[in-house]
């Protein structure tokens, strides 16, 4: 319950943000917005570790270098989000957004990639899975 919960809440505010980063851009320009979101997220979570101080900072040598880059991601995730929203509106945009995490995710699952517990996909997952899709074509036109 309190991972759905998280979860909820999460997907709440990537559609928030995503429509602010949207609205910023217009202003002052899209890899501009994208600095500005970072940059305010990065100083959050920097005061709520350095308040909770749940985690050790030299516990970062367990970790591999190519997941401590995975925060990067961030700039070109705000880019292609709020050019999406540019040109096809926020319900497509957030709609193709979560059928491609669900595909990449389904992957990763089925895959088990980076370390993630290898699951057998069933056919009640495809056909839900195939709906998502067919749910952005139909939000497409």
């Amino acid at each position: 319950m309190k991972g759905s919960l998280f979860a909820i809440v999460g997907g709440a505010l990537i559609t928030l943000q995503s429509v602010a980063n949207s609205s910023i851009s217009q202003d002052i320009g899209t890899w501009q917005a994208a600095t500005i979101t970072q940059f305010t997220g990065f100083i959050l979570a920097l005061l709520i570790f350095a308040s909770i101080r749940d985690g050790k900072v030299v516990s970062l040598k367990k970790v591999k270098p190519l997941y401590l880059i995975s925060g990067a991601f961030g700039a070109p995730i705000i880019f292609s989000n709020v050019t999406a929203i540019h040109n096809n509106g926020i319900t497509l945009s957030i709609s193709a957004l979560l059928v491609a995490q669900l595909s990449l995710t389904f992957i990763i699952d089925s895959k088990g990639w980076f370390g993630v517990t290898k699951l057998k996909m069933n056919p009640s997952q495809f056909i839900g899975f195939g709906m998502m899709i067919a749910g952005v074509v139909i939000l497409g036109y």
